[in-house]
């Protein structure tokens, strides 16, 4: 496992099942279902490519098997609005194949910002990685999980009084600010 691949599992572990920002990654990470694929794209055209391939290859893989798929970005995209305007294309490839309704990114940036946010508040942590990661999802399995949880409404609301809560040592720790 090189390093990079080790800090997005790190974040995983720590930060997404650790402060339980995410309900539903505990039981895919713990069954192995988790893949982390570090991209070594330098250009829009060869992300798209990785990016098409690992859907494929979620295509192809029962979801007992594999259910998520992260692609780490650490060649490029660093810049948040550069890894957003890259979004709209990523959602273009999922129509383009036909996933949309299938398969959905979610978005995890180093600098993610929310919209009418100030870069250090709080809520933003929710959605910032070590790394540009773009997180495949099964629609199946998000419906599911939603459907099952008691309070699905409340989760991003929970999460940021979670973050706000963090002393300066543990966001340091997690999250190098």
């Amino acid at each position: 496992m090189n390093e990079i691949e080790a800090a997005v599992r790190r974040w995983l572990d720590e930060v997404v099942i650790g402060l339980n920002l995410c309900p539903f990654a505990a039981r895919p990470a713990l069954a192995g279902g988790v893949r982390v694929f570090v991209s070594a794209a330098t250009t829009d055209l060869d992300l798209l490519t990785d990016l098409q391939l690992e859907l494929t290859r979620l295509d192809e893989t029962p979801p007992a098997q594999l259910e998520t798929t992260l692609i780490a970005v650490p060649e490029m995209l660093a810049d948040f609005l550069d890894y957003n305007d890259f979004l709209d294309q990523a959602d273009a490839l999922l129509e383009r194949f036909e996933w949309d309704g299938i398969y959905q990114v979610a978005s995890f940036h180093p600098q993610y910002q929310f919209a009418g946010t100030e870069p250090d508040d709080a809520e933003n942590l929710t959605n910032r990685a070590p790394w540009p990661l773009l997180h495949l999802l099964r629609e199946d399995s998000v419906e599911a999980a939603i459907a099952s949880h008691p309070d699905v409404d409340g989760i991003p609301e929970a999460n940021i009084r979670r973050m706000r809560g963090l002393a300066p040592e543990q966001r340091r720790r997690l999250f190098g600010v």
